[in-house]
């Protein structure tokens, strides 16, 4: 039949090998990922209500005189703090899962692209871990410290469930994480000539425009906290667009001039 690989071909047989040994590795790396994960929570499980009293530290602070955390979920004091020690677990194995994604793919780029990739991984995990610090020890003292004085003059008591906390938390942190990668994916665009640099200065106002509309729907409804990730948004944009001008532009997949085709 047309189109079906004959069996008796040598290149055939040898691309299955290739393909199966791949699958066999990608399982190999996987399970060196999750394990380092899992491992470092292991390691931090004990210290599981610590860890968590750390995270809800910038909303506690924030509680007026009568105001409290709440369980509202029979196994939420439970699972709560599991899942605020995993993700804590997950960021500090991130070097780690990210270094078996490495070695997986390593073998199959240019080596101009190796050398881009090292520094762009170690970037981003350097950036959303600073978005990270940045929504704790700013956005949440800043949001939580209004809203407790907003309901005051309302007399409403003040009293979050944990479960929620965490919903809210995450959200806020993937929200800043992810905008602190501006620069990253900016410098990238450039880098492999997707977009021009005069292309993206010149849709400058819609970044500006995109970035409020983004804050608006990612942050609580005030002002504040919509002001405290539209404005570095903006910032990181611009800074991308500085950094972007050193860049070589080099086109993704193609061999730099003298390398020769990866394995």
């Amino acid at each position: 039949m047309a189109g079906t690989p004959d069996p008796l071909d040598p290149n055939a047989e040898s691309q299955q090998e290739t393909f199966i040994s791949h699958l066999v590795e990608l399982r190999e790396r996987l399970v060196k990922a999750v394990g380092g994960v899992i491992l470092v929570f292991v390691c931090l499980v004990y210290w599981a209500a610590e860890i968590f009293n750390l995270f809800s530290a910038p909303l506690t602070a924030s509680l007026p005189k009568n105001g409290r955390m709440i369980v509202t979920d029979v196994t939420g004091s439970f699972f709560v703090p599991m899942k605020v020690t995993m993700l804590v677990a997950f960021l500090i194995a991130l070097p780690w899962v990210l270094y078996q994604i490495w070695k997986f793919v390593a073998p199959g780029l240019y080596q101009h692209e190796k050398k881009l990739i090292v520094p762009l991984v170690t970037s981003t995990y350097v950036l959303f871990l600073c978005g990270v610090a940045f929504a704790y020890f700013l956005v949440f003292p800043t949001v939580f410290h209004f809203m407790a004085h907003y309901n005051a003059p309302l007399g409403a008591e003040m009293s979050t469930d944990i479960d929620k906390y965490l919903s809210f938390a995450m959200t806020t942190f993937l929200a800043f994480g992810i905008t602190f990668e501006v620069p990253v994916v900016v410098i990238v665009l450039v880098k492999f000539g997707v977009v021009e640099l005069e292309k993206l200065k010149q849709i400058r106002p819609y970044v500006i425009v995109g970035a409020f509309i983004i804050a608006a729907v990612v942050t609580p409804p005030d002002v504040m906290s919509q002001l405290l990730l539209a404005v570095p948004l903006v910032l990181l944009y611009e800074l991308g667009l500085l950094m972007a001008r050193f860049v070589t532009r080099q086109p993704l997949g193609r061999p730099a001039e003298g390398e020769t085709q990866p394995d």
